[in-house]
């Protein structure tokens, strides 16, 4: 008998609906298939593929209702925030297209005796294994990528958005692009890692934590097979002694709730210097008392479910450890009698090493305030971390800031005075246990193509 998987919607804690998963067989088959899709797509120009692309971009847009519908339904999604998560998967298409041309064009050097030709070709079939959080733009930005450089890409989505998985294979073959060429797969996690292993698999990229990345890398590395991992982070918001206390207050609100506080590169860890502490807490913890929890589908709806239980309840064992170990629960710390999924708009304060607060990743929409000295120990307690994705500065000195982003930020992003997601121009990804190599920016293009040098000497 076939194994089944249930989506339920986070909000109402209903079934929405059943699927089957493939088994062993069956995703063998699917990699043999993309395969097989390879060794034609391969051969089209990057001309004509920029074309599909492009195609994609308003077949995203196109379907907007319902891919709006999916995120709010499956995962609990604030409505207007997926609004801006299709709005970004269309651009990063568009952004592709236009950009991927020029990073994968052949370059002439010379060299002693004649000249040499390097040229970026595409190695074959990109395995993505895909979060939930960000449940369209987790697959398009590295699946497009990949795509447009010639390769094809399967994915193992989450199994609480395979709906949107579906829909995402369904959106690639309506935009014009060969059958295989992308695949979802409705399969358990176990055999994701297995599938790493299929002769045909070249490269795998993988989303989510750094204890089940670090076992894709495993396996990954034991086949000689190329990995890029983001593996999520505990990122540091600093505001130091000179900061716009206003501007640091609303980022550093945006950029922990954003997304339910469910994403990997929010801020979780805020870092202020005693001349500063008293003035920014009364604010942030205004700000935060005041957000509206509710129907993510409502437009006054500030804060959704979390997408799953087990996730809720996860996030809420980690915030009473914190507690147990001395933390101070300043606002929120209880799950509501309520249906759904709720974890309130929380913030711990007195928040030391040796707490989940402080050491790990708090995957919701939980605040963990650290009062220091100085700006010196600020930055010092920014990097006490074993992350490194993202992070932020508030200060009047932007000189400053920028040296210390560049010269003292271990991480792979920062913000100054303000805090932003993804941008399609700009490298993603982290240092650390965050992961490594990159996403966006053209950066993301290269990263599963074979650079080769070819060598012409003269006759």
């Amino acid at each position: 008998m076939t194994n089944t998987t249930q989506t339920i919607n986070p909000y109402t804690e209903q079934v929405i609906q059943t699927y089957q998963l493939l088994n062993a067989k069956q995703a063998n088959a699917a990699i043999d298939n993309a395969h097989k899709a390879f060794l034609s797509w391969k051969k089209v120009s990057k001309e004509k593929r920029a074309e599909q692309v492009l195609n994609l971009a308003k077949v995203i847009r196109d379907n907007k209702s319902e891919l709006l519908d999916l995120m709010t339904n499956e995962m609990g999604k604030i409505r207007a925030q997926g609004e801006q998560e299709v709005e970004l998967c269309a651009v990063i298409c568009e952004y592709t297209a236009q950009e991927a041309v020029k990073e994968l064009a052949n370059q002439t050097r010379e060299i002693e005796g004649g000249k040499a030709i390097i040229c970026f070709q595409p190695i074959g079939v990109i395995l993505g294994i895909q979060p939930w959080n960000f449940p369209l733009y987790q697959v398009i930005r590295y699946s497009i990528t990949n795509i447009m450089a010639g390769n094809t890409a399967v994915t193992k989505h989450a199994s609480n958005v395979f709906g949107m998985a579906s829909k995402i294979q369904e959106m690639y073959e309506q935009a014009g692009f060969p059958k295989h060429v992308y695949q979802s797969l409705m399969i358990e996690g176990s055999l994701a890692t297995e599938l790493i292993a299929h002769d045909k698999v070249r490269g795998v990229t993988f989303t989510g934590s750094d204890k089940v990345g670090k076992k894709v890398a495993e396996m990954a590395g034991k086949h000689a097979k190329k990995s890029v991992l983001e593996l999520g982070s505990n990122d540091a918001f600093i505001v130091l002694d000179d900061a716009n206390i206003k501007t640091a207050v609303e980022a550093c609100v945006k950029g922990r709730m954003i997304n339910n506080g469910e994403t990997c590169v929010a801020a979780k860890r805020f870092i202020i210097t005693e001349a500063n502490y008293d003035e920014f807490k009364q604010a942030f913890v205004k700000q935060i008392e005041n957000m509206k929890m509710g129907n993510p589908n409502d437009k006054d709806t500030d804060l959704g479910p979390m997408a799953r239980k087990d996730l809720r309840d996860e996030l809420h064992e980690q915030v009473t450890e914190s507690i147990d170990k001395g933390a101070v629960a300043i606002l929120g710390c209880q799950i509501p009698d309520q249906k759904g999924y709720f974890y309130p708009p929380s913030i711990l304060e007195n928040v030391q090493p040796g707490m989940p607060a402080y050491d790990d990743e708090l995957f919701g929409p939980v605040a963990a305030l650290i009062k220091v000295k100085n700006n010196e120990e600020a930055m010092k307690v920014a990097n006490d971390s074993r992350y490194g994705l993202g992070g932020g500065i508030f200060s009047a000195d932007e000189d400053n800031a920028l040296k210390l982003a560049i010269e003292e930020f271990d991480t792979g992003m920062v913000n100054i005075n303000g805090y932003g997601l993804a941008q399609p121009n700009l490298p993603f990804g982290g240092v650390k246990s965050s992961g490594y190599g990159r996403e966006h920016g053209g950066f993301g293009i290269t990263e599963f193509v074979n650079i080769k040098s070819v060598m012409i000497n003269q006759a």
